[in-house]
């Protein structure tokens, strides 16, 4: 069996993030560097093993002061926990594709599952074969350590507790390894 290997094209990928603020409206947040990679026995990904790391130091929700504070020991804590991370794989249930695994936070890691839909393959114009994904789920920031608080005069959270999380992905094709196991 052969193990493709594929890395993230961050120049066609993006991956952002969704709170909602007074409980009225969303601010939306992007991190600008990251990396990650898959290897999968096949070009359907099922079963491919996926890891990714964003830096949180490029954290960018169009606001300075703003960004400045999520960076800090109040969320996400950059000095000390300067990436957050994931490693899992993908499974497919039915006709959905999920990926589950650790996604780790500010040293806090815990097992999320997200929803995958998979784009396909193709080979674009420069003759490089690339992969396509809209990956989205759902996170409580507290349980990864985030738990800054405050409350309006009215009673209203400032900061909801759920995050959405959404990457648009495409990943490049690396090589094919030729497994080391021997054929009877």
């Amino acid at each position: 069996m052969n193990t493709t290997k594929w890395s993230i094209d961050p120049t066609h990928s993006e991956v952002s993030f969704k709170v909602k603020h007074l409980v009225i409206s969303t601010v939306t947040g992007f991190f600008k560097e990251f990396e990650g990679a898959a290897e999968s026995d096949s070009d359907s990904f099922e079963g491919a093993k996926v890891t990714f790391a964003a830096t949180v130091d490029s954290i960018d929700t169009n606001q300075k002061d703003r960004d400045a504070h999520l960076k800090s020991a109040d969320f996400f804590d950059a000095e000390n926990y300067p990436k957050l991370t994931f490693a899992g794989q993908v499974a497919k249930v039915g006709g959905d594709y999920k990926l589950v695994g650790d996604l780790e936070i500010r040293g806090n890691k815990r097992e999320v599952e997200l929803d995958v839909d998979f784009g396909g393959v193709v080979a674009d114009p420069w003759g490089q074969t690339k992969a396509g994904f809209e990956i989205e789920g759902k996170i409580s920031r507290k349980e990864f350590g985030l738990t800054w608080s405050a409350v309006t005069e009215a009673g209203s959270v400032v900061v909801s507790d759920q995050v959405r999380l959404h990457l648009s992905v495409q990943l490049v094709k690396q090589q094919v390894e030729a497994s080391s196991e021997a054929t009877a």
